[in-house]
Formats: structure tokens, C-alpha cells, sequence
């Protein structure tokens, strides 16, 4: 049996990059490659769309549905890494531990990555939705730090750069305009018909990232408890070995490190809080399952191989 042909348009970029040094040493795969002096020329790159049994896009919103409109056969298959699908009639949303999911993204000629945000906010939110734990009218607010990396090269350049700006020390806020570009996944697969109040955090570390939604008790159905939503999380997530609950022993003086998975493809789930008010916690890699690990995880599912082969899991 001939080994499926991977193509990746946009390897140079963070997110390329990742996937190719995941799936780099793998013997159960053909990676096509473009040559470097060809990587923008379109002939050249609709042919290998089209010669691919499978393509990431790591590309641009724009770039993204100008590759999709380059495929022009009916078996290659698509994972998009850009938010320009993630809504999108005709495509299925690329996170297999939301119930319902792993078999449509098995079957799918065409997947959405989720966005790294998205992914922290939807481990979270979507289980209490789905169980009818949390109002689908709910107002919802939504706090999370990350790493530099995810905004892209130009701010790697930027925090790498030992002459930089001594404002980039400190955590900055962003999207202060309340209009970040992973709130209408964040809202349309949680279930939500509420826009939440989203308040990310750009800060000094390169990978990493915690999502936070604090809540209050009397807000959620039933006789809520931080054992009562650890149960449930554990039940919700009892199937998978990436999404894990954090044990309610485990040492952490108080504190939840936003860049302890850095290089993992793992998300831990933390319930805290006390009798009134609840914090939970999605802490993820950027890179890992909020980007690059999530694409080859969802090839794996797609192309019938083993879920977590070539991901970073412990």
C-alpha cells in the first residue's frame, strides 16, 4: 500500500514549521516538498495541492481560501491552520474531544484547526453547554496569557530582538476592542448565543498559554460544586490522552504556569474556586495542541492512523 503524499503550503511559517518537524522523521508518510524559489508560484503549488493526498494550510486567511479554491480533484483532503474556515458550511471543526466530533473529522474532506484560544476556551465552556450545566444565554467573560509565538513571525522578530523595546518585558493587552478573530468559533461551537468577553494577554515567554472563565456558582444548573464540575470534566474527557484533568493534588502553591506544557500537545484542565465563585483553567501549548499538534493529531483521524502518533504527550 503506497504511503499517503503530504503536502504543507506555508512550511515557513511558525505553524508550518511545526508540523514539518513533527511529521520530519515519520516512515508512514510522503512529504512533497515545493522548491524554495517555486513556494509562491501558483502553478507550481497547485500542482502539489492537487498531487496530495492531504494539505495543511499554514496560511493567511486570504492566502487560505485562494489555496482551497487551487484544489481541484475530489480526494485530496484539506486541515485549514487559518481562522478562515472555522465557521464555514461544508467544514467540520478540528477538535476531536468535543463529543460528536472524532467521527466527523475520521470521514471529513475538509477540517477547520481550531485557533489556540478557541481551543482553551471550548475545552471549558462546551462540555457545560452541551449538559445543560450553563445557560447557552449566559454571559460569559473569558481572561488568557500566551506566548509570543502565536502572533506570528513579525512579533517573534520583535521579542527576539536583544535591542527591543523595554515595554515588551511586562504582559501587554491586546484586542482591546473586544473583537478578537476566534470569537465567533469561541461563540458558535461552545453553543453560546452570547458573544463572550474575550481579554487576551501577549507576554515575554515563546510558547505557552492558560485560558481562563471565571463563573459564578449561582450562574450553572444543579447543585454545582469544584468536585461536582471535576466530575464532569473527567467524564467529558474520560476517552482522551491529550485533554487530561489536572489532579486536585497536585502541587501548586496557588499558582497555574502559563508556559509549563511548552513543547507538549497535551491540555490540562483546572477547576478552582470556592462555595461562590469558580475559576476554570484550560493551560495548552500555542504551538502544540492549540496549533500544529492539533493539525496532526486530526491527520492521524484522518487518514487511519493511530490518534496521537508523532505528538509530544507526556
Amino acid at each position: 500500500m503506497s504511503k499517503p503524499k503530504i503536502y504543507i503550503d506555508g512550511k515557513e511559517g511558525t505553524t508550518g514549521l511545526q508540523i514539518y518537524e513533527r511529521l520530519g522523521e515519520r516512515d508512514d508518510i510522503e512529504l512533497l516538498l515545493i522548491d524554495e524559489d517555486k513556494r509562491k508560484d501558483v502553478d507550481e503549488r497547485r500542482k502539489l495541492l492537487n498531487a496530495a493526498d492531504l494539505v495543511f494550510l499554514c496560511l493567511p486567511d486570504g492566502a487560505a481560501r485562494e489555496a482551497v479554491s487551487l484544489v481541484t480533484n475530489g480526494h485530496t483532503r484539506i486541515i485549514d491552520c487559518s481562522s478562515a474556515h472555522r465557521t464555514a458550511e461544508g467544514w467540520v471543526y478540528g477538535f476531536p474531544e468535543l463529543h460528536g466530533q472524532r467521527e466527523k473529522i475520521r470521514t471529513a474532506g475538509r477540517v477547520a484547526n481550531p485557533g489556540c484560544y478557541a481551543t482553551g476556551f471550548l475545552s471549558l465552556v462546551r462540555p457545560l453547554v452541551e449538559l445543560g450545566v450553563l445557560d447557552r444565554s449566559a454571559y460569559v467573560a473569558c481572561h488568557a496569557l500566551s506566548g509570543y509565538t502565536g502572533a506570528g513571525k513579525k512579533a517573534i522578530a520583535q521579542y527576539s530582538d536583544p535591542e527591543r523595546d523595554v515595554e515588551l518585558d511586562s504582559p501587554r493587552h491586546y484586542a482591546v476592542s473586544l473583537a478578537h478573530k476566534h470569537l465567533p468559533e469561541m461563540t458558535a461551537v461552545s453553543g453560546l448565543t452570547r458573544k463572550p468577553i474575550f481579554m487576551p494577554m501577549i507576554c515575554d515567554f515563546p510558547q505557552g498559554m492558560t485560558v481562563t472563565v471565571p463563573l459564578f456558582v449561582n450562574q450553572l444548573e444543579g447543585a454545582q460544586s469544584i468536585e461536582t464540575l471535576r466530575a464532569l470534566y473527567e467524564g467529558y474527557y474520560s476517552e482522551s490522552s491529550i485533554v487530561r484533568l489536572r489532579p486536585a493534588d497536585a502541587p501548586s502553591c496557588g499558582f497555574i504556569g502559563s508556559n509549563n506544557l511548552a513543547g507538549k500537545d497535551t491540555l490540562q484542565i483546572f477547576v478552582n474556586g470556592n462555595g461562590e465563585q469558580l475559576m476554570l483553567t484550560a493551560r495548552l501549548d500555542n504551538l502544540g495542541k492549540g496549533a500544529s499538534g492539533a493539525a496532526v493529531q486530526n491527520m492521524n483521524l484522518m487518514l487511519g492512523f493511530e490518534e496521537t502518533m508523532g505528538l509530544s504527550l507526556s
